[in-house]
């Protein structure tokens, strides 16, 4: 059945806390997802979670401005924000006996900042259109038999791979992890995530999980969820678990695939599909799949929102090339997946593993709706493709981070669709990531450059 669309607001919390105690839950991790989808969580005894996040209560607002290297950026001030718990987003905590977790959000200035909110918005906009929305989440992942201090001890620069043996969906493989992939999933479904597959995939290291579809919000919430509860998985184990676009050259890039389909909501009708159109796609889901084709290249920061996601396009790397469609077809930014009907669905494949559920789901939604309201058209159909160079066919994509906060920063199309507001602050954000690691430079450029220029 499909969640309501939530619209937070500070709220008495006392049903939600009766719930949760008939439910013998004595703990609840309450936390803030960031722009990078890390949960920023308090522990609250249940029995003091109404004096904490009920009516009045309230979050430092400085989770927005927090980067990916722990630092604080922009001028503040920073001060207590009123939040709201979403009470829809509730699961079990799956490392903590009689423990659950819930996702609370800014209701003041900071909700304009936030991916979750800008998603619910998003989400409200097709639900007043008549839609229903489905979404599932894929995601590729590499397992490193280090630890966070032997990260640290190498400079990050050793990396020893987990499962060196591991070849492309090698039967071996599964049966030498077994007992590991096992209890990995046996935490994800404690943690009341709906895993439809998990495995290994492309080379040492690597993993593969694909979650199930449901409504849109708890689709994203699962996404983040199963990241959160796999990185925590590993290292608990003294391992590691790297969502990294591109962990290294000789790493296979990580994508973070995202698939959607919609319905009436009324009927429970399937929209994308048309058994009478030659490629079994209905006008509407031509319009949505056009949408992010036109869209792809100027908004890119709503999925590639790190300088090392751009690696991940680099030739040689599954990843698409370019702002392309097609049926069935690997190598497209958007894979059309017209049969069965009962399934039928898009599926973006531009993003890695590095993204934020919310703000790429945020994106796929937003692009298509606009794709709807400008009646777009789709431009010709990519044919060919593969790891290789990239094959004719689809617009061209930001090459880094630098080009695509600059294509988003001119866009007069996405404040219009994502809001102003927030476009402001990705670009402000993305700037100070860009800028971060502008200066840096890599052991391979040394190698290839300290001898020879």
């Amino acid at each position: 059945m499909e969640r309501e669309t939530t619209r937070l607001e500070a709220q008495d919390i006392s049903a939600l806390v009766k719930r949760l105690a008939a439910e013998s839950c004595d703990v609840a991790h309450v936390g803030i997802f960031d722009l990078n989808a890390t949960f920023r969580e308090r522990r609250v005894r249940v029995a003091d979670l109404t004096g904490v996040f009920g009516t009045g209560g309230s979050f430092v607002n400085v989770v927005h401005q927090w980067d990916t290297g722990e630092q604080v950026f922009g001028a503040g001030p920073f001060v207590g924000e009123p939040v709201a718990i979403d009470p829809g987003s509730l699961r079990p905590y799956p490392f903590e006996p009689n423990a659950c977790a819930l996702v609370a959000d800014y209701v003041g200035p900071s909700a304009d900042t936030s991916p979750r909110r800008l998603l619910e918005r998003l989400v409200a906009k097709a639900h007043d259109r008549g839609f229903g929305v489905r979404a599932a989440f894929e995601f590729e992942f590499l397992a490193l038999d280090d630890d966070a201090e032997s990260l640290r001890e190498s400079g990050f620069q050793t990396l020893n791979m987990f499962a060196k043996d591991n070849r492309c969906w090698a039967g071996e493989s599964a049966a030498i992890c077994a007992e590991l992939v096992a209890e990995l999933e046996q935490t994800l479904v404690r943690g009341d995530i709906d895993i439809l597959a998990l495995g290994l995939e492309l080379g040492p290291g690597c993993f593969e999980a694909t979650l199930g579809h449901t409504d849109p919000l708890r689709a994203a919430d699962n996404a983040a969820f199963f990241k959160l509860f796999t990185k925590a998985f590993f290292r608990r184990k003294g391992k590691t678990a790297s969502f990294m676009a591109q962990l290294g050259g000789d790493s296979p890039g990580l994508s973070g695939h995202i698939h959607l389909s919609l319905i009436d909501r009324e009927t429970g009708k399937d929209l994308f599909p048309d058994p009478a159109d030659d490629k079994g796609m209905s006008q509407l889901f031509r319009s949505f799949v056009a949408g992010l084709v036109v869209l792809a290249p100027e908004a890119m920061p709503l999925t590639h929102h790190t300088a090392n996601s751009y690696r991940r396009h680099a030739p040689q790397n599954w990843a698409p090339k370019s702002a392309s469609w097609a049926v069935q077809n690997y190598a497209a930014a958007v894979r059309v997946v017209p049969e069965p009907a009962e399934r039928c669905r898009l599926e973006y494949r531009l993003p890695g593993s590095d993204i934020n559920p919310f703000l790429a789901l945020a994106f796929v939604l937003g692009a298509g709706l606009w794709g709807l309201d400008a009646d777009a058209e789709l431009p010709p159909e990519l044919t060919g493709g593969g790891p290789g160079l990239r094959v004719p066919g689809g617009a061209a994509l930001p090459h880094d981070l630098f080009e695509a906060i600059d294509r988003l920063a001119r866009s007069e199309r996405a404040p219009e669709i994502w809001g102003e507001t927030f476009v402001q602050y990705l670009v402000e954000v993305c700037r100070h990531e860009e800028a971060a690691l502008r200066r840096e430079t890599s052991a391979a450029e040394r190698a290839r450059y300290l001898e020879v220029v």
